[in-house]
């Protein structure tokens, strides 16, 4: 029938997607590897919003930049390091681009530079705004987190999923997030709250939090101050794991990019993408976690 002979089609177009992340990745891996733990032998810039940029994120970026160009010139293309470039062709989607790829060459740019091995590659892949693609790379300890829309998130190729355990409460979690410092005016007193419900808060675990959450061994995740790159990728890894990633309120995690680079949410007045967010291990804990979420100041 049309509608195999189309879902399989589909399936062969998503394992190639999937076979070109890798590929990318691996090209990240070549830039990042070369300057890690080398510290004489790259400069650092401090970014616009004082985030400290290296000679290694910034050539990973452009490697990746030019195999999507290469490989796909109708995809739009959303990094950290350079802005949003504009692919040949748009889908009639909410007047954004039907793919974009987006990417964090080196988040946790503070870990990379003081040699902490837990920041991670993050390639997302999103189909009219949607994540459906996403993988974790940590080169140093040759890690590699995949999470594809309609599939189990693999490890290293093995199947993983979160813990799922029904029966865990608020109050014995176990919860990361990259630092303290993120939460700020109202998120702050929101965080607070959250940080007194569950067992024990932790810091210092960049995108590396979401891929034990995947893999069992954490309960949530809770950031705020996120920009898309930041994020995307995560959102199939910890999905296809059976477990829960939304922003704060609930809602599931977006991001549009229109034709001038910028946002189409923004231009209908929406937020242009969520900057709080909220990864669980099993969905008591995710709308435990919501509830608390609420206090408001």
């Amino acid at each position: 029938s049309s509608s195999s002979s189309s879902s399989s089609a589909s399936m062969r177009r998503t394992e190639e997607f999937v076979a070109f992340a890798i590929e990318l990745a691996e090209a990240a891996n070549a830039e990042t590897m070369k300057y890690w733990r080398r510290t004489t032998s790259f400069s650092i810039e401090t970014k616009t919003d004082e985030s400290p940029v290296t000679v290694a994120d910034k050539n990973a970026e452009s490697k990746m930049r030019a195999l999507v160009k290469s490989r796909y010139p109708s995809h739009a293309i959303f990094g950290e390091e350079h802005g949003i470039e504009v692919g040949a062709e748009k889908s009639g989607a909410e007047d954004g681009h039907e793919y974009v790829w987006v990417f964090d060459p080196i988040d946790g740019t503070k870990s990379f530079i003081t040699g902490k091995p837990l920041w991670g590659t993050l390639i997302a892949l999103l189909r009219d705004s949607e994540p459906v693609l996403g993988v974790l790379e940590q080169p140093v300890l040759k890690e590699r987190w995949v999470g594809c829309k309609g599939t189990q998130t693999t490890f290293n190729g093995v199947p993983i999923s979160v813990h799922g355990d029904e029966k865990k409460e608020l109050k014995d979690a176990l919860m990361y997030s990259t630092t303290p410092l993120m939460f700020y005016d109202e998120n702050e007193t929101r965080y607070e709250q959250l940080k007194r419900d569950v067992k024990i808060p932790m810091f210092g675990c960049d995108c590396y939090a979401y891929g034990l959450l995947a893999s069992g061994f954490c309960d949530i995740v809770c950031e705020a101050d996120l920009k898309p790159y930041d994020y995307m990728a995560l959102v199939p890894i910890v999905l296809g794991a059976g477990g829960k990633m939304t922003d704060w309120e609930g809602e599931a995690l977006k991001f549009v990019v229109d034709d001038d680079g910028g946002d189409a949410a923004a231009a209908r007045g929406a937020p242009p993408f969520q900057g709080e967010v909220l990864a669980a291990a099993s969905e008591r804990l995710w709308k435990e976690s919501v509830r608390s979420l609420r206090t408001k100041a």
